[in-house]
């Protein structure tokens, strides 16, 4: 204890003497290491215009001393619960509704955005549009074409084409436009629900879109659309002009029993 008294006080360099003595006669602390190994004690010489040092610590004070680990944190702990609660109460009408106003509306924007992301990768479609009508009443909401689009893709997948067209008419009133992925998966969910003439709907809105159409959305139209060839042959037509160095392949007409 004296030598660390001494070691923390203010003291002339001529006490490195004295400190030399104690530390030849006192046996180290438990806590502290000295620098140089125990066959070198006493300590030599020491010149005194260069500063002293004696002993360091060796435990560690529990302080972080890097990043020991870096990661990105998805979903926290608020969020997960309010997608349990969601899931728990979406046969109760009257009880999502008190949960949504006591914990739904207390979430901060980006815990909302991961909670809605979520049930869209679970394929909760109900409440995914609900979560999303609770993000469009918030005062920070801003007209996003990516919540769009992931929500529509995930009722398309799901086979929700009623309200895939609904999201899609709000996505038009604020005044954006859908990109070719989400018209490719769109056109794909009206081909799977058995609905070619909706397809075409949303082809003829592709064509007028203001960003010129890719050939995804073409592929997928010319596949599906094979029972129908009065269709393909118009959706062949157009993607010949646009696309002149791409190749159309016609299966044979004995296929599908067309002779």
């Amino acid at each position: 204890m004296a030598i660390r008294a001494l070691a923390r006080s203010k003291i002339p360099p001529f006490s490195c003497s004295i400190l030399r003595i104690l530390s030849a006669s006192s046996s180290p602390s438990p806590f502290f290491l000295p620098i140089l190994p125990p066959e070198r004690w006493p300590l030599p010489e020491h010149n005194l215009g260069e500063p002293f040092l004696l002993f360091r610590r060796s435990y560690h004070d529990g302080r972080p001393r890097g990043p020991l680990w870096r990661g990105k944190k998805l979903i926290g702990k608020e969020a997960l619960f309010v997608i349990l609660g969601l899931k728990r109460f979406q046969d109760d009408e009257e009880k999502l509704q008190k949960f949504v106003k006591s914990h739904v509306s207390r979430l901060l924007k980006m815990d909302m955005i991961a909670v809605l992301n979520e049930l869209e990768r679970q394929e909760e479609v109900d409440l995914a549009l609900k979560m999303f009508r609770v993000i469009q009443k918030e005062d920070w909401y801003k007209p996003d074409v990516y919540l769009y689009k992931d929500l529509i893709i995930t009722l398309a997948k799901c086979k929700k084409m009623e309200d895939a067209m609904h999201v899609w008419e709000c996505m038009k009133k604020e005044d954006l436009f859908p990109d070719s992925q989400t018209y490719a998966e769109v056109i794909r969910g009206f081909l799977r629900y058995g609905s070619p003439a909706d397809a075409m709907n949303i082809y003829e809105d592709m064509k007028a879109s203001p960003d010129p159409p890719e050939e995804l959305p073409f592929r997928i139209l010319l596949k599906g659309l094979l029972p129908h060839p009065l269709l393909r042959n118009r959706v062949k037509q157009d993607f010949e002009e646009m696309f002149p160095d791409r190749h159309v392949y016609d299966p044979p007409e004995e296929i599908f029993g067309l002779q």
